[in-house]
């Protein structure tokens, strides 16, 4: 928010279907839940909430995607219209998912007319949602494809992904406008902004597959001549800032980030841990945070949310709890004992400001911009500058 006051600018807040939806989401939040306390940080923070856009992300019935068809669809319907009514204005049509009762092999994605038909019944249920809305609210704006990893996932390290191929984005296209014309929906048609296909960027625990013009060409020279929309690129985290720039040229004009915040974040707090010890380890009437022992506790206590993702032996595992680019430890930030570490951390080291030269040693251009007077010597300043340092590099290649 603060980035998008300085810069002016629309600020995109997006959740998914597993972080939102009308039973809680793993957040505990209810699309409007989520939009209210979105809105109180605004309130908080003096943002003006026009400039919020709250878009859904995957939305469809990858929560239900074990239950037949005839439960699943619903329920997926619902937190459609459950977002739409919540104020969402960016929906992402995602029914790109085999459901218990479908035919085929589960391994691949279903037949893409089932897939287009699941898309168009969703945004059917975003429209009849939409009706039920004061006059002159603002109607949705969609976006339809996946190729992408599933909410949540990232691509295991490997082979770079295929770039898709405008043979198949064609297809999914011409599919896609047929369902919504068998519905009636060509005024929502109207309103489908983007399509996400796959630019051939992605990233896994310990590499990032780079954007590469020369590959996504054919897609590029697509879009100005055949599709009206732009394209949507997801896990485009980790990317050059030369790339990322180079990708609003060639028309993929939304740029999703996640992980590579919450990153940046564990960087800051990692190093105002060494910032920490090294400045008050010795001083008998300090309680040192512990923070990153804290945090690797939680994580062994409470498996869940990263045993899955991780592969290797000990050593390895311990390495990428802390370093990975997934970033699986951001699910433990809002655990109390690490908070309370947190908080700790904080405390001290805003009761005792450390020197220049210990933030110049293990974040030096925050302490270089401590040292110009442009950055106060406040440890939550700190981690916030370090996140907006990602931030920039988008604001940056939208043109900003």
């Amino acid at each position: 928010m603060r980035q998008a006051k300085r810069d002016e600018s629309l600020l995109v807040i997006e959740s998914t279907s597993n972080q939102v939806n009308q039973f809680g989401g793993y957040t505990g939040h209810t699309p409007e839940q989520f939009v209210d306390f979105v809105r109180e940080i605004a309130a908080s923070m003096k943002f003006p909430p026009e400039r919020i856009v709250f878009g859904g992300d995957h939305l469809g019935p990858h929560v239900w995607r074990d239950e037949r068809a005839s439960s699943a669809m619903p329920k997926a319907e619902a937190l459609v219209g459950a977002c739409v009514l919540a104020g969402y204005t960016k929906i992402h049509l995602d029914a790109s998912m085999h459901l218990a009762d479908d035919p085929g092999d589960r391994r691949g994605p279903p037949a893409a007319e089932i897939v287009s038909q699941r898309a168009a019944e969703l945004c059917q249920a975003a429209e009849d949602a939409y009706a039920k809305m004061p006059p002159g609210s603002p109607a949705p704006l969609y976006v339809i494809g996946t190729e992408v990893p599933i909410p949540g996932g990232e691509l295991a390290d490997g082979q770079a992904p295929e770039v898709t191929r405008v043979e198949d984005l064609s297809q999914t296209l011409a599919l896609a406008q047929r369902a919504f014309s068998q519905r009636g929906l060509e005024a929502a048609w109207q309103r489908v902004i983007a399509v996400v296909v796959q630019a051939g960027v992605e990233f896994g625990d310990s590499v990032v597959f780079s954007y590469l013009p020369k590959k996504a060409r054919t897609l590029a020279r697509y879009a100005e001549d055949h599709w009206q929309g732009a394209y949507e690129a997801h896990s485009t985290d980790y990317q050059l800032p030369s790339a990322l720039r180079q990708m609003v040229r060639d028309h993929f004009a939304i740029l999703k980030v996640g992980p590579w915040l919450t990153f940046a974040f564990r960087e800051a707090v990692f190093a105002l841990a060494c910032v920490e010890q090294e400045w008050l380890g010795e001083r008998k009437a300090v309680v040192i945070s512990r923070v990153r022992e804290v945090l690797e506790e939680a994580m062994l206590a409470e498996p869940k949310y990263w045993k899955g993702y991780y592969r290797g032996d000990d050593a390895a595992l311990r390495f990428a709890r802390k370093y990975s680019l997934s970033d699986r430890c951001r699910y433990y930030w809002p655990q109390a004992s690490v908070t309370a570490a947190f908080q700790t951390l904080l405390a001290n080291l805003t009761l005792h400001p450390a020197p220049v030269a210990l933030l110049s040693q293990y974040l030096p251009r925050q302490g270089e911009a401590v040292q110009a007077g442009a950055l106060a010597n406040d440890p939550g300043e700190l981690i916030r500058n370090k996140i907006t340092e990602v931030i920039n590099h988008y604001a940056r290649a939208c043109g900003l």
